[in-house]
């Protein structure tokens, strides 16, 4: 067992199971054995097998799985701005994310900025009690968890102190000038062609930005997202990238390529 592990155990603790033997009824301490929950004692079942615990790895290199993804990374590495675009489960965040932690980390960035539209899927929320952060925190749970998969929590809580990673929402990005930066714009799909405008005008010196989203899953009023508008207008351009994600790059269960083919 890894001095990792060891640590891990000892800050969780062991189940012992002899606490949770039977309790010989005890008429003047008024314990019924009946009364006593029996939790379960097997905790370290995994679907990896084996009754070692794995160690949680933090890589700072990716692989690409599929030939979309090669092009993406190939793209982020050779161009300032890049635009992602194709269906769930293509990885279209995560990697822009890992790369963005992967650029950090070099020193070729002095810090990153991630930025997501606070539209709700298809159902309002109401009133969200809290100040911004918490307001905004269930909108931005995506970049949270792509962040603590590239990095511990604890090591994020303590970037975002110092202020090496930013999350802000794209109302306040007007008037930016985001220099030595890696962004990142998720879920562009849910902004308007003046908001991406604004957006992509914000890149500064010695900075990346990319910008993911699937068009055909916008929950705007039809014709209101500006991401197809906006990236066939930028294909022009050979200093910008628009890498177009298919079927094939999707990597979550074989079934969401499949749905998403009749759906």
């Amino acid at each position: 067992m890894t001095k990792r592990a060891m640590k891990r155990l000892v800050r969780e603790g062991e189940f012992d199971a002899g606490q949770f033997d039977p309790v010989p009824y005890d008429r003047r301490a008024g314990n019924d054995e009946n009364k006593v929950r029996r939790l379960p004692v097997e905790r370290r079942w995994s679907p990896m097998g084996g009754d070692e615990p794995r160690d949680q790895g933090y890589l700072k290199t990716i692989k690409a799985k599929s030939p979309g993804q090669t092009q993406l990374i190939e793209a982020v590495d050779e161009h300032s701005m890049v635009l992602a675009l194709g269906p769930a489960g293509t990885g279209k965040t995560y990697l822009a994310i890992a790369k963005a932690v992967e650029a950090l980390e070099a020193g070729k960035v002095g810090r990153i900025v991630l930025s997501r539209p606070a539209v709700e899927a298809g159902e309002s929320l109401g009133f969200l009690p809290g100040e911004m952060e918490d307001k905004l925190a269930p909108y931005l749970r995506p970049l949270y968890d792509a962040l603590s998969d590239r990095l511990s929590m604890k090591r994020v809580k303590s970037l975002m102190a110092e202020g090496l990673i930013e999350i802000a929402p794209i109302g306040f990005m007007r008037g930016r000038t985001l220099n030595n930066a890696f962004v990142v714009i998720d879920e562009a799909q849910n902004c308007t062609y003046g908001q991406l405008k604004m957006l992509l005008t914000r890149l500064g010196w010695n900075s990346t930005m990319v910008v993911t989203g699937d068009p055909a899953q916008s929950d705007l009023l039809p014709g209101i997202s500006g991401l197809a508008d906006v990236a066939d207008r930028l294909d022009k351009l050979s200093q910008v990238a628009v890498v177009r994600l298919m079927d094939v790059d999707i990597v979550r269960h074989p079934l969401v390529a499949s749905m998403l083919g009749v759906l």
